[in-house]
Parts: structure tokens; C-alpha cells; sequence
């Protein structure tokens, strides 16, 4: 069968020209199907990592089926992302507030907001919808807070970055959707960048447009380069602050001790490209989450390739964690300009499917705590670790 694909209706925000292939409504089609229907599940596959995320309207969708949908695209995953314990073993993880498991079906999160009672399997439970205000080092004052300034949280893939493999996709699926009136997001990094927002959006960036828009010579020292991620890194990362763009985390050196983490092994940390191959389009897409990466390793330009200009030619180990945060900063800064943004404006019985390795996200703004908010998250751990650049790939932009 054909699948009925439509451009979403972009804010004006967007530079709809850039984003032409980004994001793609799905008409037609029953979600929970997918997952039985091979033919189907094939061309919402490839729609998928074409178009990086599909929007399902009024989807209905029980915890099993949304399982199941998230588990054809990785029939050899199991675990929930970040372990069905959520986030390996400690409550001091920043995690940890952010997820109710459903009891049911493991793999599956309850997020959101506010109190949510008799909530599949879940006689009550007390959600906490994260905001800037708790993780970043500066915060809006509390007068513009209340006239609806707000900020992004956190621009991340979802990933355990430690021992598990970064999921392949993730299903967000809003059940209780709380309206309100929009708000505006400021980056407060001095450029003046602001961006009008849905209350609650999920801000989604491409990883693909975050290397195509790279200049030359960062492309070339993208392709080569490799990040290692801290030991559980949420914990690592815990009484850290974020910058005000949310991508990243600021140099003051309060990460925690790693003989204060939980146990942890080297061969568990998990050292990935840069840039992630599409198994599907080819598509090399930039995909690091800022705030857990600890260094970066960059293998020397390949023979036959002009140095002049180049960064780290003959390679290197960026161990400074200042100069690690300032380079990706650096690389990653472009892709969030307010016209690179796609913020979701939910609706209840959206279904939202991303490619995980292929585009940034972040939840934005601040609820009241009798707003309530309820999703269900699902992201599997996936079986294989994402492909790098092959070694075309790195002849042709090194």
C-alpha cells in the first residue's frame, strides 16, 4: 500500500525552504497496525528516516501496541533506552524524577506533569515536567517567567551513553495534552535569539542539516572524530548547570568524582562517531549529546588530503573539558537558530515517531503544578551501535 504522507503546517518561525524534508504528518493509517503488516511496517520505516520524524493525529494506542510499534524497528531490542531500571541503578541520576514505568509493559514511560491516579497499572503517580529552571546555571527572572518567557531544557538523543546502545527511534504518544497560552523561548546566549513556542513543545533539529549548514573544515574534522561519553553520565552530569541554549553543560568543574559514580567498567563506556550514518538515505547526520561528552578523539586527515587549513591534521585527544564543550558548542551552536527549529505543537492522541539517530530534541517551557500532562515514552536499546562515515565519506569531506 501507499502511505499518505503531508508536510506538517510550520510555525512562521521556520525556514521552510531548509526544512522541506523534515517532519512528514501520516494520513491513512492506523499505528498499531504497523508492527503487524510487513509492507506497511516498510514504508513507515523509510518514511521515517527520510523525513526523521512522522506525526500520527488521533492515534490510539494501548502501552503494548506502542511497545511493539517501537520494537519493529529493532526487532533485537528489548530493554527500555536507559535500562528498565531508568537510569542504572541510582536516584541520582537527573533522570530519575522525569519517568513512572508502566508496570505492564517495562519498556514503556509515563511523562509528564501533575498527579495522574489509576494511570494503567498506576494507582497514582506524581509527575514532574523538567524545566530550565532546575538545570541550567542562569534562569529567566521570575517576572518574564510569569509573562510567558521560558527556555529550552535539554538538547539530547535519548541514550543511555553507558553500557546500552543509543536507541533507533523513540514513539511519544500524548494522552492528556494541557493548552495554554504560547510562550517564548529565549536563548540568552547574547545574540538575542528568541523563538515563539507551543506551551510543553517537543523542540526537534535535524542532525542532518546540523553537518550539511558545518563549514569546511569542521566537517572534515567531524568526520574524524569520535566522542567518549563519561561514565553514567547522568549521574556524572547531575550537579553540573546547563548553558542557557540548553546544549551543553557550563566548565565549573562540578561533575562528580568518577570514584564517586556508581561502578562502572571501561570497556562499558561507550565512544561514538560524531557523525551517524542513515541506513536507509545515506545521509551522514551530527549526532552528539553535548552534556554527557567527556572527550573527543580525532584521527589524522588521510593521506593524499591538503592540510592547509585543517583542524587537527595529524589528529589528537581532547581531554579538556572545556575545550571539548567549546568545540562541539561550536559545531552544534548553527543548527538550533530559531529557523532550524520544528516545536510540536501537541494536541491529544498525538503520536509522534523520531529517528533517534538522526535529529536533537528537547522538551521547552515550564507547566504550573495543576496543569497535568500525561505522554507515553518508548525508546528500546538498540542492538547494534550506530555506523559511522564510511571511509568515502571521509575521503570526500576530509
Amino acid at each position: 500500500m501507499a502511505i499518505e504522507l503531508v508536510p506538517v503546517a510550520f510555525p512562521p518561525s521556520v525556514d521552510a525552504l531548509k526544512l522541506a524534508n523534515f517532519v512528514r504528518e501520516v494520513r491513512g493509517v492506523d499505528p498499531a497496525s504497523i508492527a503487524s503488516s510487513p509492507e506497511l511496517f516498510t514504508e513507515i520505516e523509510e518514511a521515517l528516516y527520510t523525513h526523521s520524524a512522522l506525526l500520527f493525529r488521533n492515534a490510539k494506542l494501548t502501552p503494548a501496541q506502542q511497545y511493539a510499534l517501537t520494537k519493529a524497528f529493532d526487532p533485537q531490542s528489548e530493554n527500555y533506552g536507559h535500562g528498565n531500571n531508568k537510569t542504572g541503578e541510582t536516584k541520582k541520576s537527573i533522570l530519575h524524577p522525569d519517568l513512572k514505568t508502566i508496570p505492564s509493559v517495562p519498556q514503556v514511560q509515563l511523562i509528564g506533569n501533575g498527579t495522574v491516579y489509576d494511570h494503567e497499572g498506576l494507582a497514582e503517580a506524581m509527575l514532574k515536567h523538567p524545566s530550565h529552571t532546575t538545570f541550567h546555571k542562569t534562569r529567566v527572572t521570575p517576572e518574564d517567567e510569569a509573562k510567558g518567557v521560558t527556555r529550552f531544557y535539554r538538547w539530547h538523543i535519548d541514550a543511555a551513553l553507558y553500557d546500552l546502545n543509543p536507541p533507533r527511534m523513540t514513539t511519544l504518544y500524548g494522552i492528556t495534552v494541557p493548552q495554554g497560552q504560547k510562550q517564548v523561548c529565549r536563548y540568552d546566549d547574547g545574540t538575542g535569539d528568541e523563538l515563539e513556542v507551543p506551551l510543553g513543545t517537543t523542540a526537534f533539529v535535524s542532525g542532518k542539516i546540523m553537518f550539511d549548514i558545518l563549514p569546511a573544515e569542521l566537517k572534515s574534522l567531524a568526520v574524524r572524530s569520535k566522542v567518549k561519553y563519561a561514565p553514567h553520565p547522568y549521574v556524572w552530569m547531575a550537579p553540573s548547570h546547563a548553558l542557557p541554549t540548553g546544549l551543553g553543560i557550563e566548565t565549573e568543574g562540578l561533575e562528580l568524582p568518577l570514584e564517586e559514580l556508581p561502578p562502572w567498567e571501561e570497556a562499558k563506556l561507550k565512544t561514538l562517531p560524531i557523525v551517524w550514518k542513515n541506513t536507509i538515505t545515506g545521509d551522514l547526520h551530527f549526532q552528539v549529546h553535548p552534556c554527557g561528552a567527556k572527550e573527543v578523539i580525532v584521527e589524522p586527515l588521510p593521506q593524499g588530503v591538503a592540510r592547509e587549513g585543517a583542524l587537527y591534521p595529524e589528529g589528537g585527544h581532547i581531554t579538556d573539558l572545556k575545550e571539548v564543550r567549546g568545540l562541539l558548542y561550536k559545531m552544534q551552536r548553527p543548527a538550533i537558530a530559531p529557523s532550524l527549529v520544528y516545536p510540536h505543537d501537541w494536541n491529544e492522541n498525538d503520536l509522534v515517531l523520531f529517528h533517534n539517530r538522526g535529529v536533537l530534541h528537547t522538551v521547552v517551557g515550564a507547566f504550573k503544578p495543576d496543569q497535568v500532562r500525561a505522554f507515553h515514552q518508548c525508546n528500546l536499546a538498540a542492538s547494534d551501535e550506530p555506523a559511522g562515515p564510511t571511509a568515502e565519506d571521509v575521503k570526500k569531506y576530509a
